[in-house]
């Protein structure tokens, strides 16, 4: 396929790192062995989901946006509140509670995505837009390896994902046309967003991402530009997939 695009804007989280696996991780540094990997990853789960639920009704509410650690203890502190979780809310004490908000800060890649945003670099501008601080997007591309050319946080915008403007403003800052730059999300509701204001849009499909989505149908109705499947687990699939589609 001819790279008629000047810039790729990505997600971050999902898309290019596995926050499922590294955030399971955090769990058992903090916790005893009698925690059954179970339990672990249900937390996990379930704190991920609380976030989006979080953040995507401030975004209906009106509410101005707040840093994402404290939406992330906010949702962590009601989690363990749960009969579910009363053993590991015991064991969970201030210290191990900021160590695992913390831990959302230092997350592992998908196989694929430094290979393929490598690629990607030689041939587009590669730029991050998503929702939350520059410090955690700071550190998490620090700690992944991700070599992007630069950062747009939505502190930094002053806007929030999924409002329309704010992938405006990306473009602008970028001085290119929307139809000049492709969106790469793991998440519908991005690439939906950014599709609407004449972004070419790019869907992802990770296994963590979009429980709640009908994949088959994303990808039949071929609903985005292009769907890269990225759930294989091998370095050649989502992002090196997506730098084979567009001859990188």
């Amino acid at each position: 396929m001819s790279p008629w695009y000047k810039a790729l804007v990505f997600d971050l989280m999902g898309t290019c790192t596995d926050w499922a696996s590294s955030i399971e991780g955090a769990l058992v540094s903090v916790t005893s062995d009698h925690h059954r990997l179970e339990s672990l990853r249900s937390l996990t789960i379930d704190w991920r989901r609380g976030f989006f639920e979080e953040i995507h009704r401030r975004f209906e509410c009106g509410e101005p946006q707040e840093d994402i650690d404290f939406t992330h203890r906010r949702v962590l502190d009601r989690l363990l509140q749960q009969e579910k979780y009363a053993r590991l809310a015991v064991e969970l004490e201030e210290e191990g509670r900021k160590r695992l908000v913390q831990s959302w800060h230092h997350q592992n890649p998908w196989p694929d995505s430094v290979p393929g945003l490598q690629r990607l670099k030689q041939k587009f501008f590669i730029v991050v837009l998503a929702n939350g601080t520059t410090r955690l997007q700071l550190d998490l591309v620090q700690s992944s390896g991700l070599p992007f050319h630069t950062l747009f946080s939505s502190q930094l915008l002053e806007l929030t994902k999924p409002d329309p403007a704010i992938y405006l403003k990306v473009t602008s800052l970028l001085d290119v046309k929307p139809e000049e730059c492709l969106m790469v999300a793991a998440h519908a509701y991005d690439v939906r967003a950014a599709a609407t204001v004449g972004m070419k849009t790019a869907y992802i499909h990770r296994t963590t991402e979009d429980p709640d989505e009908d994949i088959a149908s994303i990808e039949t109705q071929q609903e985005f530009d292009l769907f890269i499947p990225g759930t294989d687990g091998t370095a050649s699939c989502g992002l090196s997939r997506l730098a084979d589609v567009l001859g990188a």
